[in-house]
């Protein structure tokens, strides 16, 4: 092994099969809820699936509210930070985000580029994620100092990198997913695929799917690039009221690692929604292309 690929960062992931970025180009299209449905499908995927989500969002991290984490601390071990796990002693559902390091949930994060890019490294090479299947990473909006940094540290693992890209089908979002494609390409990240997300609304009493926003947009964008659209997400009430509920009042019995045996029922109430069976096609699909070791039209 070379000089290059053995790094802290290398030897940390060296037991991590398959990471996956989670990127959009603009806020407001739902990737931190799309990571989290990732995260909670890959999990679901088989008995044995362990899986890590990593928030990287520093200024707004949002993953510990969904999945019901707001409040657990982080212990330090021999070996490292120990992540928090979501699904108690199950220990098969990890979690780790700077929004788990703040004093109260709504600090703000004020740091310049390169604190963000030591905290970054020091969530890839100090946590102690062990034997992972898939590790999801949750970016901030858009091509930032976040995205470098991953990217450049990550290196060595290069090859067990991917991505998908979250969209809403509206112009304005669909020309900042553009900028988010160029960024994979200059990167030489592999593409899974397109999710557009908010792709009409479904009214919860009579079935009616009103597309609030344009429509079709997600698949002429990845038609027009080559790339595989997984799938298309509409609105849907009762999963934003799963994530948004699921820190209120869930401490129930913690966990020997950190996290809550009561707050998983989680996935159980996930796998309820009408999205979840969406979803799992876009994850099937997922887990395809990995096993298959191929990127969505990317190559």
């Amino acid at each position: 092994m070379s000089v290059l690929e053995d790094t802290p960062v290398s030897r940390r992931l060296r037991s991590v099969k398959h990471i996956i970025i989670v990127c959009s180009g603009k806020g407001g299209v739902g990737k931190s809820s799309v990571s989290t449905q990732l995260a909670l499908s890959l999990r679901a995927s088989s008995p044995t699936a362990r899986v890590g989500i990593l928030d990287v969002d520093l200024t707004g991290p949002s993953i510990p509210r969904m999945l019901g984490l707001d409040g657990h601390p982080v212990h330090q071990s021999s070996d490292g930070w120990v992540p928090v796990y979501a699904d108690g002693s199950e220990a098969r559902l990890s979690c780790m985000s700077v929004g788990f390091l703040l004093k109260k949930k709504e600090d703000s994060v004020v740091w310049r580029g390169p604190k963000k890019n030591a905290m970054i490294r020091q969530f890839l090479s100090d946590v102690r994620w062990g034997e992972l299947d898939y590790l999801v990473i949750d970016t901030p909006p858009g091509t930032s100092d976040e995205h470098l940094s991953l990217v450049e540290h990550m290196a060595p693992v290069h090859s067990r990198i991917s991505a998908v890209i979250v969209t809403t089908p509206q112009a304005v979002a669909l020309l900042d997913a553009m900028k988010c494609l160029s960024f994979t390409r200059a990167t030489g990240l592999r593409v899974l695929g397109l999710v557009e997300n908010m792709s009409g609304y479904v009214c919860p009493c009579c079935g009616e799917v009103s597309n609030v926003f344009s429509t079709g947009g997600g698949a002429e964008m990845a038609r027009r690039e080559g790339l595989r659209l997984l799938g298309s997400l509409p609105v849907d009430t009762e999963l934003v009221t799963l994530l948004d509920a699921a820190e209120v009042g869930r401490e129930g019995e913690v966990g020997r690692e950190g996290g809550s045996v009561q707050s998983f029922g989680l996935l159980e109430r996930y796998e309820k929604t009408p999205t979840a069976a969406l979803f799992k096609k876009i994850a099937d699909q997922i887990l395809e292309q990995l096993a298959a070791g191929r990127g969505g039209g990317e190559g």
